[in-house]
């Protein structure tokens, strides 16, 4: 599917108003289950090991006189700080409702995940109040956001960002914010039993992957120590499960003894692991890609594939393209945990879902 690429109104006569969401901690958490092989087989640089936290307030504040000086003849720059988890939907959906011209997300992946749900509010898109709009479901449709969105990296580097090829240099973002070219790209959204949708623009992630973040999210007071204790905690007592799956609104198939299973709209996760490595934002469709009967070493000797995009070939690995996927526990343990972007969302079962050119990207 062809992208759809237009200028940008910024090049209008009038003044456009760009808020930008710095996270000033700005803590990047890794499916590091991968990254703790990384470090016992080939050891692993300081600054892969180094979170950006604290550091994202500290270069955006050297950013932004480089920032004015691209932007300020056109644009109003309003700087807003998070101060904690889900702050930045909060500040996405106010900013929306006054009128924002773009919302740009300064810090890492998590920030941009934020952001994306920010742009929607009970299964729909948050109106901005100074634009027309054209919407209709959260399922499908003509489901179209007119305020585009960017991404300027900070800290540790950016998972989607490398999807599109864009380096980890904030000075390019802000060239691309000048040009102002747009494209739409694709949202996923995910839902529960009776749970508020959630709304995603990387990879979601089930079972083993999902489970070791999850571990990890409760040890932040560790400091990088936190992803070893993940790691370990999700493989402690973990067990291959088989899984149902509904792909498209067919028929039920089961997959037996699922490590992990993983939903791209985007090709990388993991700090740069390319797990999805057909997925494409733009073609109206997710990857799916399934791990079945995966044992520990198997990670260890696989890890160098997983990185490059090259495991598709493996034995026991698969993929598939589809526009939703149901997700069901055969044996209705409620233990299947889930995440998306780097978040833990809960257990299974859960249903996701493509929206086709949902939001519009700066790139």
């Amino acid at each position: 599917m062809a992208p759809d690429v237009s200028p940008d109104r910024l090049t209008s006569p009038r003044r456009r108003d760009l808020v930008f969401i710095v996270n000033p901690l700005g803590f990047f958490l890794f499916f590091l289950i991968f990254y703790f092989f990384l470090f016992l087989i080939f050891g692993c640089r300081e600054n892969e090991w180094n979170s950006a936290n604290g550091k994202t307030g500290k270069e955006w504040k050297k950013l932004l006189p480089y920032l004015r000086s691209r932007l300020d003849t056109d644009c109003n720059i309003c700087e807003s700080f998070t101060s904690g988890p889900s702050h930045a939907i909060d500040i996405t959906r106010e900013a929306i409702r006054e009128g924002a011209d773009a919302v740009i997300a300064v810090g890492g992946d998590g920030t941009l995940h934020e952001v994306v749900n920010g742009f929607f509010w009970a299964g729909r898109p948050v109106p901005n109040h100074d634009r027309e709009s054209a919407h209709s479901t959260a399922l499908g449709g003509n489901f179209n956001l007119v305020v585009p969105s960017q991404l300027i990296p900070l800290g540790t580097g950016s998972d989607f960002a490398r999807t599109f090829g864009w380096k980890n240099d904030p000075h390019e973002a802000i060239e691309r914010l000048a040009k102002g070219i747009r494209s739409r790209i694709d949202v996923g959204v995910i839902s529960g039993e009776g749970g508020e949708a959630h709304y995603f623009i990387n990879v979601a992630d089930i079972h083993l992957s999902a489970k070791a973040g999850y571990y990890a999210s409760r040890y932040k007071k560790f400091g990088n120590l936190c992803y070893v204790i993940g790691a370990l905690q999700g493989f402690k007592g973990h067990k291959n499960q088989n899984l149902k799956l509904k792909v498209d609104e067919g028929e039920w198939e089961e997959y037996s003894q699922v490590t992990a299973l993983c939903i791209g709209n985007a090709k990388y996760f993991g700090g740069g692991m390319k797990i999805t490595p057909n997925a494409d934002p733009r073609s109206g469709n997710f990857e799916v890609v399934i791990l079945q009967d995966f044992k520990w070493y198997d990670f260890i000797v696989k890890l160098h594939k997983l990185y490059n995009g090259t495991h598709l070939s493996v034995k026991n690995v698969t993929s598939r393209s589809v526009r939703s996927i149901e997700v069901e526990d055969v044996s209705g343990s409620g233990s299947i945990f889930v995440q998306s972007d780097g978040e833990h969302l809960g257990l299974l079962p859960r249903k996701f879902s493509i929206l086709p050119a949902a939001i519009e990207l700066i790139c």
